[in-house]
């Protein structure tokens, strides 16, 4: 079986490396000096304060499916998931394999108060820099292509630049990575090798969670990817989550900002 995600980290390697000489890191560390201080938009607490808890996601493809909304402008987009009731948003930055790019995250920053989610494959602190220089409130590290050792000093740096943390997990093992440095605790229901989905994975999970050692800080806990109705984001609450990651269930909709009013409505709906 092919592994997408070795294919996706030694691109990422290159990409780093050829944008750091393209803008070096000192530069980017000036532009973040110069920003005009801003609000300090906390994910975690909007996710925790939030009925729905939904993290929208801004992407125009993914590895598995290709092209999923090829045309899709986060300037359109981004809005109308506020409008509709979105949480936070994950902005994809990845070109290669999922069709995003820095300009979306910047545009999507222009266009919303939402706190934004920085989403790529981080393995270098100057991929922080640039989370920070376009306007993110977080980033993702992702325990598959990262060492606890390497989640700790990349957490750190985040924290330092007035980023949150959401670490990803697909197996209890990788759950030894959980600490004091991360703000939220995101499980995948997508194998990041194969790509397979199965939404059944995070309730697979709740046991390990519910395992971890108490920290005074608890990380909050996302379920990420497979999401597509009311009825499982009810039934994944009830297990212990208060944050839902929903990408591909909105982007293959001609208006993606309509299709999560729709799960919104439902949502409440269920309350009712």
């Amino acid at each position: 079986m092919k592994d997408i995600l070795s294919d996706i980290i030694a691109y990422k390697r290159i990409e780093v490396e050829r944008q750091k000489a393209a803008v070096p890191a000192n530069a980017l560390q000036q532009t973040i000096e110069n920003l005009t201080t801003a609000r300090f938009v906390s994910m975690k607490q909007s996710l925790a304060a939030s009925d729905t808890g939904i993290i929208a996601e801004f992407k125009r493809r993914s590895p598995s499916k290709d092209w999923i909304h090829a045309k899709a402008k986060a300037e359109d987009v981004c809005p109308a998931y506020e409008r509709a009731g979105a949480a936070a948003l994950s902005i994809l930055t990845d070109q290669r394999f999922f069709g995003g790019t820095m300009a979306d995250l910047q545009t999507a920053r222009a266009c919303v108060d939402l706190p934004l989610l920085r989403k790529d494959f981080v393995i270098d602190s100057y991929q922080l820099l640039q989370a920070r220089v376009c306007g993110a409130n977080a980033v993702l590290l992702i325990a598959a292509c990262l060492s606890p050792e390497e989640i700790i000093t990349l957490a750190g740096q985040a924290h330092t630049l007035g980023l949150e943390v959401l670490l990803e997990v697909h197996t209890p093992e990788e759950l030894v990575c959980v600490g004091p440095h991360i703000d939220m605790l995101g499980v995948n229901n997508r194998h990041l090798g194969s790509f397979h989905t199965d939404v059944r994975h995070s309730f697979d999970m709740v046991e390990a969670l519910a395992a971890l050692p108490s920290l005074p800080d608890p990380p909050l806990l996302i379920a990420e990817s497979g999401i597509s109705d009311a009825q499982t984001v009810k039934q994944l609450r009830r297990a212990g989550y208060r944050g839902f990651l929903i990408g591909e269930t909105f982007m293959r909709s001609p208006h993606p900002g309509e299709a999560l009013a729709t799960l919104v409505q439902s949502l409440n709906d269920e309350r009712v």
